[in-house]
């Protein structure tokens, strides 16, 4: 017999507006998220940002909250979840309070970065993508983090947190457990703490006319193309 679960992290279907409300963000997050709309002249362009915002209530991207996105900005489950996993910093399962990514590109590597991940594993007791028992901590292996000149980088939460050796790591954790740093490294999710509120400059109105101009030149162009196609087609001779 076939099951109906859906699997952690897809999204199923859902109908076609928002307009009724979320039914699973918070009324806070919905109404930010009608904010974010606001500020671009396509509601699917505010896409990524509101799955940002979105991983902020549960730390990852709930099936109900990327459901949720769709009907707000008339896109299908599917896409946000397509978009999403497309991005290393949206998560579509759920991870530890705290991300933490350690980076083993060129600069880092050559510093001790694999050193200081297998350093990571054992002392956390997870692999690379993991997340611990308790839920704390998720350990990540990241691609460069862009703090080459403190290597080997790593990152909790997407903020810098310097070089690490494996004595300086474990004593990270610790601290991390103990709920410390909580003014410089927020919960995993809150990827801003200052809202945004000023919007594109350019008027609606013009962006309306070039992308109604845009497709008028498609249009002829095809035609064009189409014309010449047949004119070709009917132009052999006999013998």
């Amino acid at each position: 017999m076939s099951s109906s679960r859906v699997p952690v992290g897809v999204p199923s279907s859902r109908g076609p507006s928002g307009a009724e409300g979320p039914r699973h963000l918070s009324e806070e997050a919905w109404a930010r998220a009608r904010e974010l709309v606001a500020l671009y002249p396509e509601p699917r362009s505010a896409l990524i940002p509101l799955c940002h915002l979105a991983q902020e209530e549960d730390g990852w991207l709930t099936p109900g909250a990327m459901e949720d996105l769709a009907a707000l900005v008339g896109v299908t489950p599917a896409e946000v979840y397509g978009t999403a996993t497309f991005y290393d910093m949206l998560h579509t399962a759920p991870v530890g309070t705290y991300l933490v990514s350690i980076c083993t590109n060129i600069a880092c590597l050559l510093d001790g970065a694999i050193e200081l991940l297998e350093h990571a594993e054992d002392s956390l007791r997870v692999k690379a993508g993991g997340t611990t028992l308790d839920g704390v901590v998720t350990l990540e292996e990241a691609e460069c983090l862009a703090d080459c000149d403190r290597a080997p980088c790593v990152q909790v939460n997407h903020r810098f947190v310097g070089a690490q050796t494996p004595e300086s790591f474990d004593a990270l954790v610790a601290e991390l457990r103990a709920g410390g740093r909580p003014g410089e490294i927020p919960p995993h999710g809150t990827l801003n703490r200052v809202a945004r509120d000023v919007g594109l400059t350019a008027d609606p109105a013009q962006v309306a006319a070039e992308r109604a101009a845009m497709a008028d030149a498609q249009a002829r162009r095809a035609a064009d193309a189409q014309a010449q196609s047949g004119s070709s087609g009917s132009g052999g001779g006999g013998s």
